[in-house]
């Protein structure tokens, strides 16, 4: 049998109910992962959020990756708005009735308009950028120099998946990549909740990759003093965004 926990992460993955507001693409994905004490990320979440852990330990990821496509229901894309970057550092949290997200400290990005809309309609961290990147068969390199911090610059450089795979269900991997709900707080500190539907990510393992820690300092967290646990790229995946929903 399915344990009742298991079944609710599973359920997300299912298409929520209602009208979507919004397509988009998410590509070049890699996923890097550590371990840290739940209590370092207790601190910093809204009342109403509950640390998500792994065999005890909470997990902070900072995820480079491009945004594509990206246009309101019933619009097509537009060259000179629907293609960016996009660097987080996020955590992973559940809600008082048990539904596992995402929880994010800081997303920069290179596209202005996606900033201040993000901001405002989805009341997320977004954060001004400049952002590159250069695409191989094999790789991808990518950098990011936060407009408030322009003296620092986070570089990455990764593989692209081979032969990538779903993750295994109740594994590590699973726990880590397979999310379809984010939370955010608006201005009055207000909690809500948005979904998002895609079909499961095709990922692999990475045997090697660079990684800059910056984000970590740049959200106020100490700078992990050891290699990334879990290395992870994926294949790009067609993503549905859902209206944001008042949770308090």
């Amino acid at each position: 049998m399915i344990a009742p926990e298991l079944k609710q992460r599973l359920a997300q993955q299912q298409a929520p109910t209602g009208f979507p507001v919004m397509r988009q693409r998410w590509a070049e994905l890699g996923f890097f992962h550590w371990a840290v004490s739940p209590d370092i990320i207790r601190s910093r979440l809204p009342e109403g959020l509950h640390v998500d852990t792994f065999d005890g330990k909470a997990w902070l990821g900072i995820v480079p990756f491009l945004m594509q496509r990206i246009r309101p229901i019933g619009l097509p894309p537009l060259p000179w708005l629907s293609w960016f970057h996009e660097l987080n550092l996020r955590t992973y949290v559940y809600d008082a009735t048990g539904n596992p997200g995402v929880w994010f400290f800081s997303l920069d990005c290179n596209q202005p308009i996606a900033v201040e809309m993000a901001r405002h309609l989805f009341h997320l961290p977004y954060q001004h950028a400049r952002m590159g990147s250069k695409i191989s068969d094999r790789s991808v390199e990518y950098h990011s120099r936060r407009k408030s911090h322009q003296s620092v610059k986070a570089e990455f450089k990764y593989p692209r998946p081979i032969a990538p795979k779903p993750a295994v269900i109740g594994s590590l991997e699973w726990f880590l990549v397979e999310r379809y709900t984010l939370f955010s707080t608006d201005q009055k500190g207000n909690l809500h909740s948005g979904r998002v539907h895609h079909e499961p990510y095709q990922i692999e393992a990475m045997s090697h990759g660079e990684c800059s820690t910056l984000p970590f300092s740049l959200n106020g967290f100490a700078e992990p003093g050891t290699p990334p646990v879990s290395l992870i790229c994926a294949n790009p995946v067609d993503v549905t965004v859902f209206p944001l929903r008042l949770l308090t």
